[in-house]
């Protein structure tokens, strides 16, 4: 029998990018300085991350001139929402019932 840990979606499940997925669950789109804040990460790191989510199709990444600067917009695809809402539902299924199917 398999532990229903062995279902979630390694790629979000690491807490910087489950919180990266949770936050941009939450909103239509964000800037990249909002996101940072927001999730408390340094510049690299939450690029590294949106990389890797950007690279699994979970997110989209856009640059976009404002005035004379180009910002950098993020959000989540249907494919990166479905990914969380399918580990949430796993972690869920984990604290309240215990492995899957027991």
């Amino acid at each position: 029998m398999t532990h229903a840990r062995q279902k979630l979606d390694a790629l979000i499940h690491s807490p910087v990018r489950f919180s990266i997925m949770g936050y941009l669950g939450s909103v239509d789109e964000c800037e990249f300085t909002v996101l940072r804040d927001a999730v408390d990460l340094s510049d690299s790191s939450l690029s590294q991350n949106l990389t890797r989510l950007s690279d699994a199709g979970y997110i989209i990444v856009e640059k976009r001139q404002t005035g004379r600067r180009v910002k950098t917009w993020i959000s989540s695809t249907d494919t990166g929402n479905q990914a969380l809402r399918n580990n949430l539902t796993i972690l869920r299924e984990i604290a309240e019932n215990g492995p899957a199917g027991e």
